[in-house]
């Protein structure tokens, strides 16, 4: 008898502990309330009003919705304020937070943010906006990247120009000097990602044999006001001479196209078309394209953003491997994981 109470009591014991694993996985005992709950989340966001990010911060919320009671997120809107993000991350690291999803807005104040962090030993998963090395991640060991190859970006936007141009030169090459004539809207000055595709959209034209002339470089902050502007002066020192806009991101495309379409291209005279490609297919973008008005985009997937967030931020407050169960890899600096852009969208406007 004693011996069959024993199996039973073990047996017990066997379910109970297995039960509380299988909870560990989707709750934790939570870092705010010291009770088991959904996982806090204080995610620091660049700026709300950029195309991307926003598109991130809702597709975060539907994860939220899809899994009830598992997380629970806080967004911060920065305003492209250094001290405004400073400032809230301050008073969530005194309040407390099991999770950190960090947007930078000066990247290279990326080490003094992981150090405060770190005191705290709060994990962090920094986003989109990459520090200008790896150090400041590789100075904690419950800090991750997550972002693309810049230079996926870039190349793919020179494929699409390639494609164009050894199909329609004959309306691509305005004064016929065997030349692509382009202005280039460059993001930032010293952000990664807007020098890499600046660097790898060119390179990629180049390296198919194509001779191109910058015309002109314009740093325009990943702004659709500032790109406008910068067209409208481009246009009117250069007029028909440029052929190709290359914009960092949909939203300088989207100003180019509005400034062009005040000087009467992209109207659809195949004569006073001038070429424009973006990334990220924001829906705008992709109504352009669908009109005729852009050549095309690559997808900055924010689902898949949303998604590489919530999975290797679980690992990390549950103290695993941030990519333990996962299909993600780390990239060579063992602290950064790249969703890869292999989509893009493309119509050949002079078709």
């Amino acid at each position: 008898m004693k011996k069959i109470k024993g199996i039973i009591v073990v047996f017990i014991l066997v379910f109970t502990i297995s039960t509380m694993l299988q909870d560990c996985g989707e709750k934790v005992f939570t870092a705010v309330s010291g009770k088991r709950g959904p996982i806090k989340v204080a995610a620091f966001l660049y700026d709300f009003n950029d195309d991307l990010i926003s598109a991130i911060r809702k597709n975060l919320e539907d994860i939220q919705k899809e899994n009830n009671n598992k997380v629970e997120y806080v967004f911060y809107d920065s305003k492209s304020d250094e001290s405004i993000q400073n400032q809230n991350i301050d008073k969530v690291l005194n309040e407390g937070t099991d999770l950190i999803l960090l947007n930078l807005v000066n990247r290279n104040n990326a080490q003094a943010i992981i150090n405060k962090i770190k005191d705290t030993n709060i994990p962090v998963l920094l986003f989109n906006r990459e520090p200008t090395t790896p150090v400041p991640m590789q100075s904690y060991n419950r800090s991750l990247f997550i972002g693309t190859d810049p230079k996926q970006a870039g190349t793919l936007q020179g494929k699409m120009l390639i494609d164009a141009w050894n199909s329609s030169k004959e309306f691509i090459d305005k004064n016929k000097n065997n030349k692509m004539e382009y202005v280039m809207l460059q993001g930032e000055r010293d952000n990664i990602e807007a020098i890499e595709r600046t660097r790898y959209s060119v390179s990629t034209i180049e390296g198919a044999g194509i001779n191109t002339q910058r015309l002109a470089i314009e740093v325009c902050n990943w702004r659709e006001d500032l790109a406008y502007e910068a067209i409208k002066k481009l246009l009117s020192i250069h007029g028909n001479e440029i052929e190709v806009i290359i914009a960092n991101d949909d939203t300088m495309a989207i100003g180019a196209i509005k400034a062009l379409q005040e000087f009467g291209y992209n109207k659809g005279d195949k004569t006073k078309t001038v070429l424009v490609v973006g990334v990220d297919i924001t829906p705008m973008a992709k109504e352009l394209i669908e009109k005729g008005d852009m050549l095309g985009s690559v997808s900055q997937n924010p689902r898949e953003y949303a998604e590489a967030l919530y999975n290797c931020g679980l690992n990390l407050v549950n103290k695993r491997n941030p990519i333990y169960g996962t299909r993600y890899q780390l990239d060579e600096t063992g602290v950064a994981v790249r969703i890869p852009q292999i989509e893009y969208m493309y119509k050949n406007i002079f078709s």
